[in-house]
């Protein structure tokens, strides 16, 4: 049921090798973008580490060694690396979510299709990324964001939202098929508790030091509630 990355030639630009030693070396310059892609790694290890105090700018560029001035070059601010984050986190999560709600509906008749299947693959998705991302589960549930821009809490709650939308719309169909006078309500209800299950497991995850995996007995408690 359940389910978010050399060679050395004796002579370089016509320079002999009996010349190599004493040549100067050359600073090998990052691709476009890839410094900024090492900035947002960077920042999403230092998330890693158990009890990590709110992150400066300054500890960042000397985590990465460099200036605090580089990182500018590349973010306008703190908040928009922490919005790269977010970004990240989207971007993986839905692009999965969307392959299992559009592939099974694809190949099964929709009035057959098994919402509370593809509910339960869902709320694992999102699990099991975030235990694979321990750093980015602070950013999820809030803590490294609650002393940045206010914009960042809103973008991650709309996140959940449209969470416990995908979920609402994968069991609406179920709780008609099972009879329910009001499989809207139903399905909402249940869509909401399931949101608020994923959203605890992160939350517990991250305040236990990463120890508490999200995935615990994930397969009985979701049967439990489904």
């Amino acid at each position: 049921m359940t389910e978010t990355e050399v060679l050395s030639p004796a002579s370089i630009s016509g320079i002999p090798a009996s010349q190599e030693a004493i040549a100067a070396p050359v600073r090998k310059r990052p691709k476009p973008g890839e410094r900024r892609e090492q900035i947002l790694q960077a920042l999403a290890a230092m998330l890693e580490k158990p009890g990590a105090d709110r992150i400066t700018t300054a500890a960042l560029a000397a985590h990465l060694g460099v200036s605090e001035a580089a990182l500018y070059r590349h973010f306008a601010s703190k908040a928009q690396m922490f919005e790269g984050l977010i970004e990240f986190i989207e971007q993986s999560v839905f692009t999965m979510v969307q392959q299992i709600v559009g592939r099974e509906n694809a190949e099964e008749d929709r009035s057959a299709v098994d919402g509370t299947r593809q509910a339960a693959r869902v709320v694992s998705l999102v699990l099991q990324f975030g235990e694979r991302n321990p750093g980015m589960v602070r950013v999820m549930v809030g803590d490294a964001i609650v002393f940045e821009h206010e914009r960042l809490q809103a973008r991650m709650n709309q996140f959940f939202d449209r969470i416990e939308s995908t979920l609402r719309q994968c069991l609406r169909p179920a709780a008609g098929a099972l009879g329910s006078q009001a499989p809207t309500v139903e399905a909402q209800v249940a869509a909401s508790v399931l949101t608020s299950f994923t959203l605890g497991r992160l939350q517990r995850y991250a305040r236990s030091g990463f120890r508490r995996i999200p995935t615990e007995n994930l397969e009985a408690s979701l049967a439990l509630m489904i």
